[in-house]
């Protein structure tokens, strides 16, 4: 069974994305890892490079900056990462650059691979999700969080990245058959220096919105203002190995009151029914589980 990594970044330093660390979880699992490193206005492309290990494979890529609608250059960069990968991978990986795998879960990914490798009507593994807040010990809790996604798919079966590549889909729009398996992505994507996240909100917004979108309704600040959130709770869990030392660097505080936890009616009686049940009521699946 060969496997394939596939990810792709871009200002990874300026806007402090865990992608090294990301880059390194994926490292085990596969047989090689390609990196679409897009043109930068710092070093990402060095930040790459001095990743020390053979499976790595680096292409240049040039973002289209005329894409401004539903974050759709983030779909063709996932793309042309995906199109790069060997022709002879039977599972492709892929980890966006704030996304993180577990060294705990790799026995769980490897024998689901391995059990549906030679199974065509699987089209892909879902993965499930935590979505860390604030801090490396909070986790978002609240229905909009998206609990699982497509993360391991079977490359060359007409598979393309979905819309704003939070998922994937095939042919002609069609939803992937998947197998949800035992093993969890930890998102870091809101776990940054306050400043590095104002910086990444106001530049991230214009890969769906206009100029004057973002000037009607991002506020300028110097700083991300963490406590504008719904609900959250404390991670009592680890933290993947390679996560350790970035996680040791932390400079900022943040601290949640959970007294202050507030969900939105509907939401509390989604919260209800999932914890009694499992299920999600309004769900959004982006796939079809098989």
């Amino acid at each position: 069974m060969k496997v394939s990594g596939f990810t792709f970044v871009r200002n990874a330093v300026l806007y402090d994305y865990p992608v090294v660390e990301s880059i390194q979880s994926l490292l085990p699992l596969c047989d090689e890892v390609v990196v679409a490193v897009g043109n930068s206005s710092d070093d990402t492309l060095g930040l790459i490079r001095s990743i020390n290990s053979p499976k790595i494979r680096i292409i240049e890529t040039t973002w289209d900056d005329s894409l401004r609608e539903g974050g759709k250059v983030l779909a063709v960069e996932t793309d042309k990462a995906l199109a790069a990968i060997a022709p002879d991978a039977d599972w492709a990986i892929y980890l966006q650059a704030d996304e993180v795998l577990h060294e705990q879960d790799y026995p769980a990914i490897r024998a689901g691979m391995q059990r549906w490798v030679s199974d065509k009507q699987v089209d892909g593994l879902l993965l499930k999700y935590r979505h860390f807040y604030g801090s490396y010990d909070y986790l978002g809790d609240a229905p909009r969080w998206y609990r699982r996604e497509i993360r391991i798919v079977r490359p060359g079966a007409g598979i393309y990245s979905y819309r704003d590549a939070q998922g994937f889909r095939k042919n002609q729009d069609e939803k992937l058959r998947v197998k949800l398996l035992d093993a969890t992505v930890h998102h870091y994507g809101y776990v940054k220096a306050p400043a590095a996240m104002q910086r990444k909100q106001e530049t991230f917004g214009k890969l769906w919105h206009s100029d004057e979108w973002m000037a009607e309704h991002v506020v300028p600040a110097t700083e991300f203002d963490y406590s504008q959130v719904d609900s959250l709770q404390r991670y009592t869990g680890t933290h993947p190995q390679v996560m350790l030392a970035r996680i040791k660097t932390q400079n900022w505080q943040y601290e949640h009151d959970m007294s202050r936890n507030r969900y939105r009616r509907k939401d509390q009686l989604k919260h209800l029914v999932e914890k009694l049940t499992g299920y999600r009521p309004g769900e959004y699946r982006n796939y079809k589980l098989v």
